[in-house]
C-alpha cells in the first residue's frame, strides 16, 4: 500500500482491504507513520497504543484471509477520545484530576467494545479539553492540539485530537463525545464531518461525563458515509447506561442513495445571531443549491426559542458537571487548568431554580422543534459562523457566540456537520444538518447527497503529502 491515509476514507479502506489492494497492518503503519510525522506539531494523541494496534492490524489481516469478516470496520485504524476508556492505556480526561485507575480498572467503554468486536484498530487516545471544557492549559503537562490547516488556528473542541486527526491522516476515523458542539466543532473547523446522534442513541457506559443529560457520543471521520458506517456499530441499547433507549437501530448505510427527491429542508442561516465570515455567505448558497440540485425543496424557517435553548445547554451543563466536580473543585482547585475550573465553577452560580427553568425550557423547545418538524423534514444551518479563530492559550474560554451547535444538545436532536468549503485564508467552513430525533438515517443520507455532489470533505490540509490511489481520486466516500 503506498497511500496516505489521508486519501481515503473508511468505505475507500475498507473496499481496499478487499480487493487486496492493501492490508489492515499497512493502513495501521501508514496511521503510525503519520502520526510521527504530525503529532508533536499537531498534538493528536495523548497516548498512543503502536504495539498494541499493529498486532491488532495483524489479527484483522488474519481473519480476513481466513474469510472471517467483521464488517466495514474490520481492520481500520481508529482513535478514541481521552474521556472515552479503552484498554491498552488510562484515561486520563487531560488532567491531572482524574485516577488513572479509573480507566484501567473498568476496561473498555461499551462503544470501544462494541468497535473491537467489529474489528476496528485502536491506535490510542486522542486529545481533548480537560474534561472536555475550558480551553487548553500551557501550565499543565498535556499536549497542545492544533488545526492541520494552520497549525496556529483552533482546531476545535473538545474533540480536538481526533478532529485534527482525521484532517491530518493519522486515522481514519474515531470517537469523539458532545455536550454542546464537541463533535461537531472540531469536525467543523478542521475541515471533516461529525455526528452528534440522537440523544441515547448510544449508549456512554464508560465515558467521563460532563453535562448527563446533554453528553452523546459520536462518530468523526471524512465523510457522512463513514459516520453512517461507525454509528451502525456504535448504536444501540445497552442497559449499563440510565439515558440508553431501548429503539431498533436502522440499517444507516440503506437510505444513501445520493438522491434527495421529496425531501423538504428548513433552511435558517442565523444570520442576525453573530458576525459571520465573509466567505460564508456564498458558501452556504452554493451547499443549498447542491442539495436543491439533489432532488430537495429548500423551505425558509426561523428556528424556535434558538437563544433559549442555547443558553439552557451552556447553563444547565454546568450544573451538572458540577455534581461531577463538586468535591474535587473544593480540594483540588490548583490541579485543575486555568480553563476547566473557570468554566467548572460556572455550575456554582447556577440556583436550583435556574435548573427548573433550563429544564422546562428544554421541554418547551422540543415541543416547539416537533411542530416546526411537521411541517420540514430536516432543517439546514451553519455549523458556525465563522472559521476558527487563533489560538490564544491566554484566554480560557471559548465564545460561543459564532457557534450554532448547541441548541441541538437542548433538545436531543442528530445533527451532522460537513465541510462546505474555505474563509478567504484557507481555512474549512461547514454545513449542519438536523433531523428529527431517531431520524438519524435521513441526517447522514443528506450528508452523503450532499457530498456525492461535493470534495470538500476529501481536501487535505497543505501539511499532508497526498499521492491519490485510483481508488481516492474517483471516489466520493
Amino acid at each position: 500500500m503506498t497511500d496516505h491515509p489521508s486519501t481515503l476514507t473508511i468505505s475507500d479502506a475498507a473496499a481496499a482491504l478487499r480487493s487486496g489492494a492493501t492490508t489492515s497492518v499497512a493502513l495501521t503503519q501508514a496511521s503510525i507513520d503519520a502520526a510521527d510525522r504530525h503529532d508533536a506539531d499537531l498534538g493528536v494523541y495523548l497516548a498512543r497504543f503502536d504495539e498494541l494496534a499493529l498486532a491488532a492490524a495483524a489479527k484483522a489481516d488474519e481473519e480476513l484471509a481466513a474469510g472471517v469478516d467483521r464488517g466495514p470496520l474490520h481492520g481500520i485504524p481508529l482513535g478514541v477520545k481521552d474521556i472515552i476508556a479503552a484498554e491498552g492505556g488510562p484515561t486520563t480526561a487531560q488532567s491531572l484530576i482524574l485516577d488513572p485507575a479509573w480507566g484501567e480498572g473498568i476496561g473498555d467503554a461499551v462503544v470501544v467494545a462494541r468497535l473491537r468486536a467489529a474489528g476496528a484498530v485502536i491506535t490510542g487516545k486522542t486529545t481533548t479539553s480537560e474534561f472536555a471544557t475550558g480551553m487548553p492549559d500551557p501550565e499543565k503537562p498535556f499536549p497542545i492540539p492544533r488545526n492541520p490547516w494552520n497549525p496556529a488556528a483552533s482546531p476545535g473542541g473538545s474533540s480536538a485530537g481526533t478532529g485534527n486527526g482525521v484532517a491530518a491522516g493519522v486515522i481514519l476515523g474515531g470517537l469523539g463525545t458532545d455536550t454542546g458542539g464537541s463533535v461537531r466543532l472540531p469536525a467543523a473547523w478542521c475541515g471533516i464531518s461529525g455526528m452528534k446522534q440522537t440523544f441515547g442513541r448510544v449508549p456512554k457506559s464508560g465515558c467521563v461525563p460532563l453535562g448527563y443529560s446533554y453528553d452523546h457520543i459520536g462518530p468523526m471521520a471524512r465523510s457522512a458515509h463513514d459516520c453512517a458506517l461507525l454509528l451502525q456499530v456504535m448504536a444501540g441499547f445497552d442497559p449499563s447506561d440510565a439515558t440508553s433507549v431501548d429503539v431498533p437501530v436502522p440499517d444507516y448505510t440503506a437510505g444513501l442513495t445520493g438522491s434527495l427527491e421529496g425531501v423538504r429542508i428548513g433552511v435558517d442561516l442565523l444570520a442576525g445571531v453573530a458576525e459571520t465570515d465573509p466567505a460564508l455567505p456564498a458558501a452556504m448558497a452554493a451547499a443549498l443549491d447542491e442539495l436543491a440540485a439533489a432532488g430537495a425543496t429548500l423551505v425558509p424557517v426561523s428556528l424556535p426559542l434558538y437563544q433559549e435553548l442555547t443558553d439552557a445547554t451552556m447553563i444547565g451543563l454546568y450544573g451538572e458537571a458540577l455534581a461531577y466536580h463538586r468535591g474535587d473543585l473544593a480540594g483540588r482547585w490548583a490541579d485543575y487548568g486555568a480553563g476547566a475550573r473557570r468554566m467548572l465553577a460556572v455550575g456554582t452560580l447556577v440556583t436550583g431554580a435556574d435548573f427548573v427553568t433550563i429544564q422546562r425550557v428544554r421541554r418547551v423547545g422540543q415541543r416547539r422543534m416537533a411542530e416546526l418538524f411537521t411541517d420540514v423534514d430536516l432543517v439546514v444551518t451553519p455549523s458556525t459562523a465563522v472559521a476558527a479563530p487563533p489560538i490564544d492559550l491566554t484566554e480560557t474560554v471559548l465564545s460561543i457566540a459564532p457557534i450554532f451547535t448547541p441548541i441541538w444538545n437542548a433538545t436531543g436532536h442528530p445533527a451532522l456537520c460537513v465541510p462546505a468549503g474555505f474563509s478567504a485564508t484557507g481555512l474549512p467552513l461547514s454545513m449542519q444538518i438536523v433531523g428529527r430525533p431517531f431520524d438519524d438515517a435521513a441526517v447522514l443520507a443528506t450528508g452523503f447527497a450532499y457530498q456525492q455532489r461535493t470534495d470538500w470533505h476529501l481536501r487535505v490540509p497543505p501539511l499532508v503529502t497526498r499521492t491519490p490511489t485510483a481508488a481516492s481520486a474517483t471516489s466520493r466516500g
